[in-house]
């Protein structure tokens, strides 16, 4: 089967569910921010403050979302240098952003912002408050390899298995494009599927994800070479996975690698 063509990422969520604890904590930060009345905001009614800060926090974590993951890419918030993504992604997000809270500042409080030193209270502000969000939001979703764990109840993936590998094992899900390419027992077939949906359905396997692109079984694994601060996995089919250092330190804590 031809893959597809590769697409633009514009979002480091990969899954539902990413989307809603993003929103979440965009909702939460807003009523935090409206309770404490940050950044003077304490002498608007409490209906309009909360209104105010939501607006706010819900357009920041959709711009904050773009920034993320189609300026820097998927890998934006892996583990690999948070120290530097962090502050970069926190002044892309802030530079121009910063207009927006303007603008909504002056309706809102009707303030206007015609100082050079107003406007840079303002920046230094959005810079932090972005700061903070990026950060709760790296904690919130990040990854803990992906790991997933043997029961006596089938895992759901099983489900989505094409006819000619029913009753195969699972050894490794690798995903191209939109597509994820299965690694069993009896050969390999492709899906349409996402990643993270897949390794959400493969709990009941003992497995981890170990690279943006790969999840793998623990028995299907053969050899595991270290080497570079990087790993590479062998399974039963001769296929070797990179093993990133997103994931590194989780696999070696489990004795993977």
């Amino acid at each position: 089967m031809a893959s597809s063509p590769k697409r633009l990422r514009w979002s480091p969520y990969e899954s539902v569910a990413e989307w809603l604890r993003g929103l979440g904590v965009a909702v939460v930060g807003a009523g935090f921010m409206a309770y404490a009345g940050a950044f003077g905001s304490g002498a608007l009614a409490p209906p309009t403050r909360f209104a105010y800060w939501l607006g706010l926090m819900v357009l920041g974590w959709l711009w904050g979302a773009f920034v993320s993951g189609y300026v820097f890419g998927p890998d934006s918030r892996g583990a690999g240098r948070l120290w530097l993504r962090i502050p970069l992604t926190s002044l892309a997000i802030a530079i121009p952003y910063s207009v927006v809270v303007g603008v909504a500042t002056g309706f809102a409080r009707g303030s206007q912002f015609t100082r050079i030193s107003d406007m840079a209270d303002l920046l230094v502000s959005v810079i932090l408050v972005s700061a903070v969000m990026i950060s709760v939001n790296v904690l919130v979703n990040r990854q803990t390899g992906g790991m997933t764990t043997a029961s006596a109840q089938p895992p759901k993936f099983l489900e989505r298995l094409p006819l000619k590998l029913r009753g195969a094992e699972i050894w490794a899900v690798e995903a191209e494009d939109h597509y994820l390419r299965l690694h069993t027992s009896k050969g390999q077939d492709l899906i349409l599927m996402r990643l993270a949906d897949a390794v959400a359905e493969l709990d009941g396997i003992e497995g981890a994800q170990v690279h943006r692109s790969w999840w793998v079984a623990r028995d299907a694994i053969t050899e595991a070479v270290r080497g570079d601060g990087r790993a590479t996995l062998t399974l039963k089919d001769g296929a070797e996975v990179p093993v990133s250092r997103t994931y590194a330190r989780l696999l070696r804590e489990r004795n993977w690698i």
